[in-house]
């Protein structure tokens, strides 16, 4: 049986020794989704305060890609937000990705195993752009959906733009442009995740039904990345664009 325990301090050792290792599975071939989560949440009490909670796999295709049904979610450590304005310190990293991302912001706490997409968009109090920086501790982002699941699902840093109120906006709908140096690296609609970014959003919320847990106040959801990551290095600036949200901009060093 695989063990918790040493499966999280591997991980927390690449983080501490900024050094990609071999994906759990490896030597864990008995690792699933179940003890991944397990794994996570022991990297989870370790993690100090935490700011709310990020999706991924969102997108239909990626799940069918990867053999997949349903998203997968990790936490946010609220010590990895970035500051609007700050830098992105790339050496703090092993391999940092940036991907666009709506993220929600709750005015009242959300939980139960029945929430919708409209019951989402009830308890926000804002949506917002933001820039996720995926860092996957395994060698060259290779593992099995267990394996990422037990890595916070490559969690690294975050950045998000003032929420505005969703009254009136079809998240669906607005377009979504990354740019990495001034080159438009990407495009996509807020569709991309999961038809309905506050579906997203509802998964999750349902999933957490499942563990005993729910949303609360003032936390953030990072809904799922809607374009491909694309990797950054010292020197590189990132701007995401969602229209109605407004744009983050982001410089590496």
């Amino acid at each position: 049986m695989a063990n918790v325990t040493e499966l999280a301090a591997r991980l927390s050792k690449a983080v501490a020794d900024r050094t990609a290792i071999d994906q759990l599975s490896d030597e864990a071939p008995d690792l699933d989704l179940a003890t991944g989560y397990a794994v996570q949440r022991a990297l989870r009490e370790q993690a100090g305060p935490l700011s709310g909670w990020k999706l991924g796999v969102t997108s239909r295709a990626k799940q069918a890609q990867v053999g997949v049904s349903a998203p997968i979610y990790g936490f946010l450590a609220a010590g990895n937000a970035l500051d609007l304005g700050a830098p992105l310190n790339t050496g703090e990293l092993i391999q940092p990705r940036a991907e666009p991302e709506i993220v929600f912001t709750l005015g009242s706490d959300l939980a139960g195993p029945h929430v919708t997409a409209t019951d989402v968009l009830r308890a926000t109090a804002g949506v917002a752009v933001g820039v996720e920086i995926l860092d996957s501790r395994y060698r060259d982002y290779r593992f099995t959906m267990a394996d990422v699941v037990a890595d916070n699902t490559s969690a690294g840093r975050y950045l998000i733009g003032a929420p505005v109120p969703p009254a009136g906006i079809d998240l669906r709908l607005v377009g979504v442009v990354l740019e990495r140096n001034g080159e438009v690296v990407a495009t996509a609609s807020g569709s991309a995740t999961l038809g309905h970014p506050a579906a997203a959003v509802a998964w999750l919320v349902r999933a957490l039904a499942a563990e005993g847990e729910g949303l609360r106040a003032g936390e953030v959801v990072l809904s799922g990345g809607l374009t491909a990551a694309v990797p950054v290095a010292p020197g590189d600036v990132v701007v995401a664009s969602v229209d109605r949200l407004g744009t983050v901009e982001l410089s590496c060093r």
